[in-house]
């Protein structure tokens, strides 16, 4: 899931040579030659536009398909001309780039055919767009590294069809710098994906390593040494933060973000069927920082300290905004980042509605709700280190057909509706190596101070030669630098909020001590206590809890059972759960544990290493939470079902004294018909229903067969079910 930026007025981009001297350019030509293979620095130095502003496109999770080639041809016919319009700096191609899935979505290996449709598209849109095929970087996601055994072998296609594959940027962590008169802009691509790629489902998050996080530090500390112009950093690559593990040194990709400060992460990954706002503000603070390494339960980070240090030298607050991006897949998204004298600004366009003849940017202001951070706020009362920056309304435009007048317009909220306070036409400012149209007004930016984020709202409207209007997305901005609090909806949250890698086994050991619990309390209070916990005792106490509690006794005088239900359970800690194909063509199975799949090392002969932790998550917490929780109750509940229908028999039979609790259940039809057991058989069909559809899953994934390779897996729930169902049937 990333995206960066670009600037105006400028001539194509080259390849930028430093040399002290002119003998020394053929050295650094081979120098830099050598960097670019082994993922180090390429330095493009652009032609000097207006402002020093720059932009960048960001597109993710393409899935190109063999089920699908509508995907393929809508990005050859839609973004190759957008780009022509746009003319960025770099495209940067943020992971999943084939879908790499069979028709029925089961099946999750490499595809050829699927590369080769990628590779010819890429080279279309290159064609099309008249860019260079040099400022394209396109990353791996995890359905790129579905099934790939090792990175470079004959399985791994990315190698060989993407474009970073043909240019031979074969490291992990790829750089590149666009420079303006006033600025270095550094942009960092990092692949994370699995360096043993296991097929799907169990290959869902980024694993960065001790190794790719010291080459990813090296890279974002390049510039540091030198003095001179300030460095805007950007990293991009696939997953969210939230969907990346550790490294083997409890390290993230979080703390390196944060040492540095980069300005944005630009990722994909999540797709937009989980938000449009799937967007997540980092930053320092000592107070509360044990607690948002698991869960973020706000877009916005608390500030950590609200003081300001203007001095020149003083450190700026350690923060960033991570921004996943929407999907081509389903969504036909694309990015736009611009940076405009070190404010960083996006536009995210959705071409299911429609090619654009024109898209505007607006630069400066920012968006108070996404794009401001404390850094912002330092920015306002540091004025003296920025002069110009604050003294302009700015703004992109791009268009198919020549602008004809370009008007900013700003609402005051505060009376409840939006009144214009102000309304001005731009003035172009164009470079003569100037790729598109930069536009500005100056205003009293001190005019629109207020300590509300987001009383005033900012919009351009740019009217092109076939008198089209073409208008901004309103947005609140706030000129103090004072951010807007935006919230998650639950599913946004839900993605965006936890660090799933390490309330993994957190979550595991509660749901796994919980089943335990419900085993091993009952069965102790049957042994060691005096009391008679029957259906009698429930009734008289009655409660939720007393209910639960004689469920679950119920269960214990049904020895076979619960005997069974705990050995699984202890299996399934102690023992593989099935034996499966995880790459795309090798006879060898390996087998996994909820600690992962237990692979051979490729580096260490015959020596055998666990892979895939948190991805396995997917299988083992619904297996635990779906199917064997819900068989503890049901098979408990039948359990206690015939006990009550016993009771129903006994007081018609007359052999039970007669009292208040033999009147009704002699006379509830609910115990008569056996209602609550024909609910429990519903139940238990359920629980059938989506313990098939796993072994189904399970079968299709990893090409197993149940009675094979996970028989116990496969049978212990459902032959308990039935053994139960039958036990319970009569009296």
């Amino acid at each position: 899931m990333t995206a960066s930026t670009f600037l105006l007025g400028l001539f194509a981009a080259a390849i930028v040579i430093i040399p002290a001297s002119v003998a020394g350019i053929a050295e650094q030509l081979i120098s830099s030659a050598a960097e670019q293979r082994q993922g180090r620095v390429i330095d493009v130095q652009e032609g000097r536009g207006p402002e020093s502003v720059v932009w960048v496109v960001q597109l993710s999770d393409l899935h190109f398909s063999v089920h699908n080639p509508e995907r393929a041809l809508d990005f050859i016919n839609i973004i190759g001309p957008v780009l022509r319009m746009i003319n960025p700096s770099l495209v940067l191609i943020t992971g999943d780039l084939t879908d790499g899935k069979s028709k029925d979505l089961l099946t999750m290996k490499q595809d050829e055919i699927e590369w080769l449709e990628y590779k010819s598209a890429m080279e279309d849109v290159v064609k099309r767009s008249g860019l260079d095929k040099n400022i394209f970087y396109d990353l791996r996601g995890n359905h790129d590294s579905f099934g790939v055994p090792v990175v470079g072998g004959s399985f791994d296609f990315f190698s060989n069809y993407s474009i970073n594959g043909q240019l031979k940027r074969t490291g992990r962590v790829n750089s590149v710098t666009l420079e303006t008169a006033k600025y270095k802009h550094l942009f960092v691509g990092l692949d994370t994906t699995m360096p043993i790629g296991l097929r799907g489902p169990t290959n869902l998050f980024g694993h960065p390593t001790d190794e790719l996080l010291a080459e990813l530090d090296s890279q974002l500390s390049q510039w540091d040494s030198q003095p001179g112009k300030p460095v805007i950093k950007i990293p991009f690559g696939h997953f969210p933060l939230s969907f990346s593990a550790l490294s083997q040194s409890q390290r993230s990709l979080e703390d390196i973000f944060l040492k540095h400060s980069v300005s944005a992460y630009l990722c994909g990954h999540l797709h937009t069927r989980f938000g449009k706002n799937l967007k997540r503000h980092h930053q320092v603070s000592d107070n509360i920082r044990s607690l948002q390494k698991l869960v973020q339960f706000n877009m916005h980070h608390l500030p950590s300290d609200s003081s300001i240090n203007c001095s020149f030298g003083a450190t700026p607050p350690n923060e960033f905004w991570e921004w996943e991006m929407g999907d081509w897949r389903r969504s036909r998204a694309m990015r736009i980042v611009a940076i405009d004298r070190g404010h960083v600004s996006y536009i995210d366009l959705d071409f299911k509605v429609g090619l654009r003849k024109t898209i505007v940017i607006p630069t400066f202001p920012l968006d108070s709700r996404f794009m401001l951070t404390s850094s912002s706020r330092r920015k306002y009362e540091c004025q003296h280190m920025v002069p110009s920056s604050f003294e302009t309304v700015r703004a992109l435009v791009f268009s198919a057909s020549p602008i004809l007048s370009v008007v900013v317009r700003i609402y005051d909220s505060k009376p409840g509706t939006f009144d214009m306070v102000m309304e001005t036409e731009m003035t172009k400012i164009s470079g003569e190596s100037s790729r598109a149209e930069f536009y500005a007004a100056p205003w009293n930016y001190r005019a629109f101070e207020d300590p509300s984020p987001d009383r005033y709202w900012l919009q351009i409207e740019a009217i092109d030669a076939m008198q089209r209007s073409t208008v901004s997305e309103m947005r609140a901005f706030s000129i103090d630098g004072i951010t807007a609090q935006t919230s998650w909806t639950w599913k946004e949250f839900y993605v965006m909020g936890f660090q799933w890698s390490e309330l993994y086994y957190p979550i595991l050991w509660s749901i796994v001590s919980l089943i335990l619990s419900t085993l091993l309390i009952p069965k102790a209070l049957l042994i060691f206590s005096r009391k008679q916990y029957t259906y009698r005792y429930f009734i008289a106490g009655k409660g939720f809890v007393r209910g639960i509690l004689w469920v679950l006794l119920e269960l214990c005088r049904l020895p076979v059972v619960w005997s069974g239900i705990l050995g699984y359970v202890i299996y399934l800690i102690v023992c593989p759960w099935f034996l499966g194909q995880v790459f795309v063509h090798n006879e060898k199975r390996v087998y996994l544990t909820y600690m992962g799949w237990a692979v051979e090392s490729f580096n260490q002969q015959g020596k055998h290493e666990y892979i895939g932790v948190p991805d396995v998550m997917v299988l083992v917490l619904p297996h635990l939470v779906f199917v064997i929780l819900p068989t503890i109750f049901v098979t408990g509940g039948f359990v206690a079902e015939r006990s009550i229908y016993r009771e129903h028999v006994l007081s018609l039979s007359g052999k039970k004294e007669d009292d208040d609790c033999s009147q009704k259940i002699r006379t509830s039809k609910w115990y008569g018909r056996r209602w609550i057991r024909k609910v429990l058989l519903v139940v238990a069909l359920a629980i059938y229903w989506k313990h098939f559809k796993s072994c189904r899953s399970l079968m299709k994934a990893f090409e197993m067969n149940p009675l094979i390779h996970f028989p116990v897996y496969a049978l212990a729930i459902p032959l308990l079910l039935a053994y139960t169902i039958y036990q319970t049937r009569t009296i």
